[in-house]
């Protein structure tokens, strides 16, 4: 497992195809930081790869950032840990900024039931 700090959060990269990505509390996610996002998960992953978004904290995005942030074919699936209502509102407005462009993307309330599903995906 290794942690990296980037510019808006961390990111744990849990194997060669699977990462956790926590970002800081009041970020505003702008297209800069989304360039960086997708640099470094083509850089420390292996293709496919597969996301845990966990929410743990609150930010935002910028509309650029909404609309850019899914747009990449290496992501196999993504498994959103939310853990507020708010959350779950601003993950659904995400989705479907994009025109569900991403379809294979799952809410969860459990970060263990959110890995399961993630590793389950992977191995199919």
């Amino acid at each position: 497992m290794k942690i990296c700090n980037l510019s808006f959060g961390k990111i744990v990269v849990l194997n060669k195809n699977l990462a956790e990505v926590i970002v800081d509390e009041g970020i505003l996610f702008d297209e800069v930081m989304v360039d960086e996002y997708h640099d470094f998960l083509l850089t420390n992953l292996s293709v496919p790869f597969s996301l845990l978004i966990n929410k743990k904290h609150s930010y935002s995005y910028t509309f650029g950032a909404q609309k850019k942030i899914v747009h990449l074919d290496e992501i196999k699936s993504m498994a959103v840990v939310v853990h507020t209502s708010g959350g779950v509102m601003s993950t659904e407005t995400l989705i479907n900024v994009n025109g569900n462009v991403f379809r294979n993307i799952k809410l969860f309330q459990e970060r263990d039931q959110a890995l399961a599903w993630l590793e389950e995906d992977l191995s199919s």
